[in-house]
C-alpha cells in the first residue's frame, strides 16, 4: 500500500483558541509599546528617567512642557508600561520600571531603553536636570540647617542609631578581620557618632557633608574624643571627586533617602573607591509613612532592594552582603555591602559621563544619619 505524506505548513496544524487569545493579547500589548514610543518627546522623557525618578513638573521644567501636554505623555507611556507612577508620601514620581520578564514586549522595552541610554542628551536638558537636582538638594540642606540643633530628636523618629550602627560596625569589622585600611570616607556623619569606630579601623578617616551646621558637630564629636586622624571636608561626592579623594571603604548612614539623585551618588562612591574597595550603606527599606518628608526632611520614602541592587550594578559594583532590620514603628532598615571588582571596573563620573551616558552633574545632599 502507497501512503501519501503532505507536507503541512503552520496553518494546517491545529490551534487552541487559548493560544490565538494569548498571541492576539502579545501582539497587542507590543504594537502598544510601539506605539507608545513613535514620538520623540516620549522617548526625551524615557532617557531621562534612566537613573533617576522625576514629578511631573520637574519633567514640564526639564522640557519646557505644559503639565496638561506631560501627564498626557506619561499617562500614554504607564499604558504602555515603559513608565510606572511611584508614590512618595503626597508626591507622585514616574520612573522606569524594574523588568523581569521575557515576553516579547518585555524584550522590547528592554530593548527600547539600552538603545535610548546610548544617545546623547542634550546641553540644555542636561542643564535643566542639573537645576532639579540643585532644588531638591537646597530643600535638604534648608532642614538641615534649620534642625541642626534638633538632630537626635528627628533621628530617633525613625530609628535610634545603634539600630543601623551597630550592623554597620559589625559588617565592616567582619569584612576587615582586624586589619587596619588606609583610608575610609564616611558621606553623611551627622553629628560624628561613628567617627570614633571608624578612626580605630583606618589610618586616615575623612568625615564629608555638605552641611556646614552637621559638620560642625561632628568637628566638635571628633575635638572631644581626640580622634586625630579623621579630617573633613564641606561638600558632597561630586566635590570629593574634583578634589581627587580616593579610599578604601565607605560608609554612609541612612543618607540616600536625603538625597536629590541617589543613582547618581552611588555612581559616585564607586569612582571614589580604589580597585577591591568597598561600599556598606544602611537607608530605609520602602515606605508609606509620609510624614517622614515634613518632619525628617526625608526626599524619598525609602528603597526597594532591587532598586539599591540595580544602581549598584549599573555603577560596577558587585553585591555583597544584606541584612534587613524591623523597626517597632513599621520600618525596615537595610544594610547592604557592595565590592568594586580588584581589577577597577567602574563606572564613569564627572564630564565623561556627562559625554558619554548624558547624566547631569547635580548636588548632593550627602549631610545625615536619618
Amino acid at each position: 500500500m502507497l501512503l501519501n505524506f503532505w507536507p503541512m505548513n503552520d496553518s494546517m496544524l491545529p490551534h487552541s483558541d487559548s493560544a490565538g487569545t494569548e498571541a492576539a493579547a502579545d501582539y497587542a500589548e507590543l504594537a502598544g509599546v510601539y506605539k507608545a514610543c513613535g514620538d520623540a518627546l516620549r522617548l526625551e522623557i524615557l532617557r531621562v528617567l534612566e537613573r533617576n525618578a522625576y514629578g511631573v513638573l520637574e519633567l514640564c521644567s526639564i522640557f519646557d512642557v505644559k503639565q496638561s501636554a506631560m501627564s498626557h505623555h506619561l499617562k500614554v507611556l504607564a499604558k504602555a508600561r515603559m513608565v510606572e507612577a511611584q508614590r512618595e508620601g503626597n508626591s507622585i514620581f514616574y520612573r522606569r520600571p524594574i523588568l523581569a520578564g521575557d515576553d516579547s514586549a518585555e524584550l522590547a522595552r528592554l530593548q527600547l531603553y539600552s538603545n535610548l541610554d546610548l544617545l546623547p542628551l542634550t546641553t540644555d536638558t542636561r542643564d535643566r536636570i542639573g537645576n532639579v537636582g540643585e532644588q531638591r538638594a537646597q530643600q535638604s540642606q534648608a532642614f538641615f540647617s534649620r534642625y541642626a540643633e534638633h538632630f537626635q530628636a528627628h533621628q530617633e523618629l525613625i530609628a535610634e542609631y545603634p539600630l543601623y550602627a551597630t550592623p554597620v560596625r559589625d559588617m565592616l569589622q567582619q569584612q576587615l578581620a582586624g586589619e587596619k585600611v588606609n583610608r575610609l570616607l564616611e558621606i553623611g556623619p551627622g553629628e560624628g557618632a561613628f567617627l570614633e569606630d571608624l578612626s580605630q579601623m583606618a589610618d586616615s578617616v575623612i568625615a564629608l557633608d555638605n552641611s556646614e551646621e552637621m559638620l560642625q558637630k561632628a568637628r566638635d564629636f571628633a575635638d572631644a574624643r581626640q580622634l586625630s586622624n579623621v579630617r573633613f571636608i564641606v561638600g558632597d561626592t561630586r566635590s570629593a571627586l574634583e578634589q581627587s579623594v580616593s579610599v578604601d571603604v565607605i560608609v554612609m548612614n541612612m543618607v540616600l533617602h536625603h538625597v536629590a539623585s541617589p543613582a547618581d551618588m552611588i555612581r559616585d562612591c564607586a569612582a571614589l573607591l580604589r580597585p577591591g574597595g568597598m561600599l556598606i550603606l544602611s537607608d530605609l527599606s520602602r515606605h508609606d509613612q509620609s510624614w517622614a518628608r515634613e518632619s525628617c526632611g526625608d526626599l524619598w520614602l525609602g528603597f526597594d532592594s532591587t532598586e539599591i541592587s540595580r544602581w549598584g550594578a549599573q555603577s560596577g559594583l558587585a553585591e555583597g552582603e544584606s541584612i534587613y532590620i524591623g523597626v517597632r514603628n513599621g520600618f525596615q532598615i537595610q544594610v547592604r555591602q557592595f565590592l568594586l571588582p580588584k581589577n577597577g571596573n567602574r563606572a564613569l563620573t564627572g564630564e565623561a559621563a556627562c559625554q558619554s551616558e548624558g547624566s547631569a552633574t547635580s548636588t548632593h545632599p550627602s549631610h545625615c544619619n536619618l
